[in-house]
């Protein structure tokens, strides 16, 4: 089943497009992709490159929570959302120190910029994990993922829990059509840290297994979607033993997917690695998907090559 996700890569650099992007960094791009991982086979955790399962478990359950916040995130030392909170803050009147324009794209070509973006950064996370008020104000991200999948405002000024609702329908009405999570609230996008990437996802029951398909707009495809495809693989199997099925498959559905032009280097040598055998997801049986925290979702047997370093863009 990895291959697929290598397949992926590996069409990218034959056939994608060189493009110009938001964050100025330039990718290679193809629009319309799909990947399909049988989850009876094995936890898709990639094994050509370590991918950190501690941070993609702390992100689902932080979403789960309906959290937007870092807080919860920088508790459980997970920092990948630190960047979209920190350019927040220093866009705001509140931040006073040096100038962080552009600090994506200069933290990869100052060294010394770099020094001074660290310190600040740490600042920031410091005061995010003390000061209350500041984190309130500061490490909140708008209303992303998790405010939408939980807490859906309404016009009439009520509140929506998508993912309730989804466990009611699949329960209550196996073969609907209509098992969808949506995270793309137009009206609310322009208020969030960054719009959602995985933007909607649909459940399927076919007899006693519980399938999932995403719909993924934008595709990071090196650093992001191995996150992507172990996050939703986690997500078909918290949702399934919530309603008592098994899994699946998860469907992995890209527009578009893209490498970016600084992380070609890392890509080929991911693609130069065997791929070894997928590890086992471990739950909890006796929690609710709502009740689970970090050690009630364990992996056993991951054994991958070691992990690819590569910058974020922001």
């Amino acid at each position: 089943m990895e291959q697929e996700y290598l397949d992926l890569a590996q069409r990218i650099i034959n056939e994608g497009t060189k493009r110009e992007d938001r964050t100025g960094t330039g990718t290679k791009s193809v629009f319309g992709h799909q990947m399909r991982f049988d989850l009876q086979k094995g936890f898709p955790l990639l094994t050509t490159k370590r991918v950190f399962f501690k941070l993609i478990k702390s992100e689902l359950l932080w979403f789960l929570k309906g959290d937007t916040n870092i807080r919860f995130l920088l508790e459980n030392n997970n920092h990948i959302w630190d960047e979209w909170a920190f350019e927040r803050y220093v866009k705001s009147e509140d931040y006073t120190g040096p100038d962080m324009t552009n600090f994506g794209l200069r933290v990869q070509e100052d060294e010394e910029f770099k020094k001074v973006y660290d310190v600040e950064m740490n600042k920031f996370r410091e005061k995010v994990l003390s000061d209350d008020d500041f984190s309130e104000k500061h490490g909140s991200l708008g209303n992303v993922y998790g405010a939408q999948w939980r807490a859906w405002e309404t016009k009439e000024g009520g509140f929506i829990d998508q993912i309730q609702d989804v466990i009611d329908s699949i329960k209550t009405k196996p073969y609907s059509r209509r098992h969808i999570v949506s995270a793309w609230n137009p009206e609310e996008v322009p208020t969030m840290a960054l719009p959602p990437c995985h933007t909607l996802f649909q459940f399927y029951v076919d007899g006693n297994k519980l399938s999932c398909q995403l719909y993924q707009r934008s595709a990071d495809v090196f650093l992001g979607v191995p996150f992507n495809i172990a996050s939703y693989a986690l997500l078909t199997h918290l949702i399934a033993q919530e309603t008592g099925l098994e899994v699946g498959e998860f469907v992995h559905t890209l527009g578009d997917a893209h490498l970016y032009l600084n992380h070609m280097d890392q890509i080929n040598e991911q693609l130069s690695r065997d791929i070894r055998e997928f590890p086992q997801l471990e739950l909890n049986p006796d929690k609710s998907i709502f009740d689970f925290e970090m050690d009630d979702i364990k992996i056993k047997n991951y054994n991958p090559h070691k992990s690819i370093k590569a910058p974020i863009a922001v």
